[in-house]
């Protein structure tokens, strides 16, 4: 999108094409008694499929344990219950975590995540702004990170309040607001005071992940894996 007002806050944002099932994805790093990272890139009633540091994606039902010791113990469309080295986790589908090796196996202290990526290259992740559940969608192209006023409305986000402006979307021209969130947190990174823009109407169908939060981190792609370092 490319604002006609006010537009050197928000130079453009696209919006979003529709991602469908079955992500692709490769993991990173060791091997037997070392941590493992583990990435969810497909979930089922009672089967998911993972990938182990980097290798090809394995369907697990549940109670299978794959060739490199990840046992599978339950999985439903949230996510899926993964044990290793005698430590469990639940994983969400498209994020990895390392697990074993007395690590903890959680992101949430690390200030970094994994993100696999679609057949189409786009990378999808669960997060939260101001402590609040958001599905998002990365995108270097977005300015900030962006949100619909419907999502906003349910935050409690008073977005009215804030810089207004119109951006060019694919349905068309939107009435837009500049904010700035508390918190944005995605895997183990969280960012304080972070700029964002509030979409009137259900022109975004996804929020959009953009650089005023990516930029506070290092990007590194590998393959179809995409992995975030928190910078500052």
């Amino acid at each position: 999108m490319k604002m006609t007002k006010n537009r050197d806050w928000l130079h453009r944002m696209r919006a979003p094409g529709w991602l469908a099932g079955g992500l692709l994805a490769t993991a990173l790093m060791p091997a037997l008694c070392n941590a493992a990272d583990i990435l969810v890139v497909g979930l089922f009633s009672g089967r998911a499929v993972i990938t182990v540091d980097g290798g090809r994606p394995r369907t697990l039902s549940a109670g299978q344990t794959s060739p490199e010791g990840v046992k599978l113990v339950s999985a439903d469309s949230n996510g899926a219950d993964i044990e290793y080295q005698g430590q469990r986790k639940r994983l969400l589908i498209g994020t990895g975590s390392k697990i074993g090796g007395g690590s903890s196996g959680s992101n949430t202290t690390s200030g970094r995540v994994t993100l696999a990526a679609d057949a189409g290259g786009h990378h999808q992740a669960d997060g939260t702004i101001n402590g609040n559940p958001v599905r998002f969608l990365v995108d270097t192209g977005a300015t900030s990170v962006a949100i619909s006023s419907i999502q906003a409305r349910t935050m409690g986000i008073n977005y009215l309040n804030g810089q207004r402006g119109y951006t060019e979307t694919a349905n068309g021209r939107a009435l837009a607001y500049r904010v700035r969130f508390d918190t944005v947190s995605i895997g183990g990174i969280t960012l304080h005071q972070v700029d964002g823009v509030v979409l009137e109407g259900d022109a975004l169908k996804i929020a959009l992940l953009g650089m005023s939060f990516l930029s506070r981190t290092d990007m590194k792609r590998e393959g179809q894996t995409l992995s975030l370092v928190k910078r500052f």
